[in-house]
């Protein structure tokens, strides 16, 4: 069943009386008099009705339009007019079933059955009483129910309480028809006329604004107060509603009038400003020409400026895009165009400060240097873009600033660590909302300079996702060919970039771009020796160190020895942010003690070190004796320095196989297996018995097993190890090597070098093998650092065997047994 709310518009009275023989009928609602309800049945026909709750006493018209429907009511017309109307509690079913409906319902006596034009049938009942369903008792030809009837349970005597309960339904009600104009005004004279407090809360349940299910809670509630409290509640929140809507339609109507209001105040307070010498819009204006005249820019700069100066002065100053003008103009002002700084071309000046604030780092000063000479020749020329490449706390990112110091230039630092968005680098379109340049042009803007040392942060850091790639967005920014015209999305004008010095820092080359590394000057910056983390902490750190903690050089001396100590027992890395961490901590150690008027030692012995620091954190790395066959001394690189590592092979009875351990990576094992063939093909020539190779198991490892390792590095001290196992002659003492092999014995060159060394020293290495095109590596450390040291510098493997093994061997030699083998004999035919 489906009622249409617009069936009470069809059938008003006017219309109704068209009809000959129609009984005229008010719609609405009737009270009812339970004397006259007669004894009803327990057995009732249901209709199923969809959209509308039927109450108590409400006179509603319904449209039938199932078959099984109309059957039913035109049954129940010719009897004794009454029917169950249940509500369907899924209204989109067309074939509902007894578990579509909701068990409580309300009886219906039919007033009147029309049969309207179209050709669908329609009654007009009235509620009398609810009832809840017990059971169906058959389907066919329409539903039939077993029911029991809810009686009314509002008290008939009413106290204060109820009273003023039924006193606010009533009040709600008219509030509501205050406020919706669309209620005709007969319905306050219904509400008034209402004495039954069951009648008034049906009545009222029928007509509120509610959805269908919290109707049918109304009308399934047994308790007749309960019943009344959900009704007024729901009538509160319906009168919020409509308060809301009544001061929303007010509000509309205010903001016209506003608008108009508006325009003559801004009038007055323009003329008010004027008069005050506030400044106006157009006295700003006026401020960015007078600012815009000085500047040194281009004539299509220029122009571009005049016609955003222009759009500005149309712009109503209390439009939302009056600011975004204004923010875009004053940076344009605001950029230092062709604005440089002067730079020093005193060399040696340079030079000096360079020294000063660094120690080492001998390339990079050089490199600088050599630019401020080729300037002050030539007075003009694109400034070097540098990337600073080496491992963390070297001081790649310090040196900007000594540069910057040294040429006499601004400083700006951009950090490039976990920057994904390219809009960063080139800015967003200043018609966003909240729209800024890029960070490249935020810094310009900062320096106050057009050429000022730019350092360009941990440059291998960049990242990239769906906002962009800034990798490639600082292909333009680093190419000399392309930066004199940057554009800037923001700034949307070319911008000249070519006079700034970007000095790049990085610690990996592997995650750089590759075309953006081509644009960039590599310079590698490796780890300090132990002579110079002593110099730099007597120099800079310790220094740096007393200062921060209030103390002086009268109050504390570190000599060089307490030093050595922190490098050698608690740090392990290339660079010196860990010793000055440790120096921090034993000048806050010695702070405290003077603090609390304690005794402590004025000069830092290494002693004195293990007493305030504690045990050592690392040990040393120290060669070990010769005096078991086939352990051989290899230097590796690490990611903070160099280190020794020990090659151990042992042979054991068995078919020949080889095994290897100790978390090789797949490169360290080809070089054990290219080691291993070279010297099986050349087992003759090296004295080594072949059958060695048929009998006995090559076990080859690699201590600190739970390390990763891998790299090439390793090939020929595999090989002397594998050598030294099979002759069991003696590997010469305090010797180290490092270098590629290849399956015909060849020395291949290595990188890494100086770090190597510097390991070689410290673990108390004396001699050192090395490919001979490695010799450029050592020729670039300071000779004193390496003066204790005895280089051989190899082409092939036989060199290195002739210079490794003695002709000693050890003392617990393996005495080879081979199994003999059968004599072939001659058969005379």
């Amino acid at each position: 069943m489906s009622y249409d709310s617009n069936i009470l518009n069809k059938l008003r009275l006017a219309e109704i009386s068209d009809f000959d023989g129609v009984e005229l009928i008010p719609l609405g609602a009737q009270e009812i008099d339970d004397s006259k309800l007669g004894k009803l049945s327990d057995e009732l026909p249901i209709l199923p009705i969809r959209n509308i709750i039927l109450f108590p006493g409400m006179v509603i018209p319904i449209t039938v339009g199932r078959q099984k429907s109309v059957r039913l009511v035109k049954k129940a017309y010719k009897g004794d007019r009454t029917i169950g109307v249940l509500t369907q509690a899924n209204p989109t079913k067309d074939e509902p079933t007894t578990d579509d409906l909701y068990k409580v319902g309300t009886v219906a006596h039919i007033l009147k059955m029309i049969v309207m034009p179209g050709g669908s049938t329609t009654i007009i009942v009235q509620g009398r009483k609810r009832f809840e369903v017990q059971s169906y008792i058959k389907q066919e030809p329409h539903l039939l129910a077993k029911v029991s009837y809810i009686e009314e349970s509002f008290p008939t005597k009413l106290n204060r309480e109820n009273k003023a309960l039924v006193a606010s339904l009533k009040e709600s009600a008219m509030r509501i028809l205050q406020l919706n104009p669309e209620i005709p005004r007969e319905a306050q004279i219904a509400i008034d006329n209402i004495e039954s407090p069951s009648f008034l809360i049906h009545f009222l349940s029928s007509n509120i604004n509610v959805e269908l299910p919290e109707k049918q809670a109304l009308l399934e509630d047994l308790d007749g107060i309960q019943q009344a409290q959900k009704l007024l509640e729901a009538m509160m929140k319906d009168i919020q509603m409509l308060e809301l809507k009544r001061d929303i339609q007010s509000k509309a109507s205010f903001d016209i009038d506003q608008q108009q209001r508006d325009y003559y105040l801004r009038q007055q307070i323009k003329v008010l400003q004027e008069e005050l010498g506030v400044d106006t819009p157009e006295k700003d204006l006026d401020t960015f020409r007078a600012k815009g005249a000085n500047k040194k820019w281009g004539k299509e700069i220029g122009e571009h400026f005049s016609k955003e100066l222009n759009k500005l002065q149309r712009t109503n100053s209390m439009s939302a895009e009056y600011p975004m003008l204004s923010n875009y103009i004053e940076l344009m002002i605001d950029l230092p165009w062709n604005q440089y700084t002067k730079d020093n071309f005193d060399l040696k000046k340079a030079q000096k400060i360079l020294d000063n604030d660094h120690f080492g780092l001998e390339k990079v000063k050089e490199r600088i240097i050599e630019y401020l000479a080729v300037l002050k020749m030539k007075g003009n020329m694109k400034a070097p873009i540098l990337c600073l490449y080496g491992p963390p706390g070297v001081g790649k990112t310090s040196l900007g600033k000594s540069v910057a110091k040294a040429l006499g230039r601004k400083y700006v630092r951009m950090a490039l660590g976990g920057l994904h968005d390219e809009a960063e680098i080139r800015g967003h379109r200043k018609t966003y909302i909240g729209a800024m340049p890029g960070k490249v042009i935020q810094n310009i803007k900062k320096a106050g300079s057009s050429n000022p040392v730019f350092i360009l942060d941990e440059i291998d850091k960049v990242g990239a996702d769906h906002r962009g790639d800034p990798s490639s967005a600082l292909l333009e920014v680093l190419d000399p060919e392309q930066n004199n015209a940057f554009t800037d999305n923001y700034l949307e004008v070319d911008y000249d970039l070519s006079k700034v010095m970007f000095i790049a820092t990085a610690n990996s080359l592997d995650t750089i771009h590759p075309a953006l590394r081509d644009r960039m000057e590599i310079i590698e910056i490796s780890g300090y020796t132990m002579e110079e983390k002593v110099q730099i902490a007597k120099k800079h750190l310790a220094p740096k160190q007393k200062e921060e903690h209030g103390l002086t050089n009268k109050d504390l001396t570190i000599t060089d020895q307490a030093i050595q100590k922190v490098i050698e027992g608690y740090t392990r890395e290339s660079g010196v942010r860990k010793l000055e961490q440790q120096l921090g901590k034993l000048v806050r150690k010695i702070t405290k003690s003077i603090a609390m008027e304690e005794e402590y030692p004025k000069s830092l012995k290494s002693e004195d070190v293990v007493k305030l620091l504690g045990t050592e954190v690392f040990d040393k790395d120290l060669y070990e004796t010769n005096d078991t066959a086939g352990v051989v001394t290899g230097l590796a690189w690490t990611s903070v320095g160099g280190d020794i590592l020990f090659i151990e092979s042992s042979l054991s009875r068995g078919k020949g196989s080889l095994t290897l351990s100790g978390q090789l990576g797949d490169v360290m094992k080809e070089s054990a297996m290219a080691a291993l063939s070279y010297l099986r093909a050349n087992a003759d020539e090296l004295g080594i018995d072949y059958r060695i190779f048929d009998h006995y198991n090559l076990h080859i490892h690699v201590p600190a097993g739970a390390v990763p390792k891998d790299g090439p590095s390793a090939g020929i001290t595999m090989t002397t190890s594998i050598a030294s196992a099979l002759t069991q002659r003696k590997v010469k003492s305090n010797l180290a090597m490092t270098g590629e092999i290849t399956l015909r014995g060849k020395v291949l060159p290595v990188g890494g070098i100086r770090e190597k060394i510097l390991a070689a020293k410290r673990a108390g290495i004396k001699e050192i093998i090395l490919c001979y095109k490695n010799r450029k590596d050592i020729e670039e450390i300071n000779p004193t650092y390496i003066s204790d040291l005895t280089f051989h510098y190899v082409d092939h493997v036989d060199e290195v065997l002739e210079i490794a093994l003695m002709k000693e061997k050890v003392k617990k030699a393996i005495n080879f047994v081979f199994p003999e083998e059968p004599q072939l004999h001659k058969v005379a035919m």
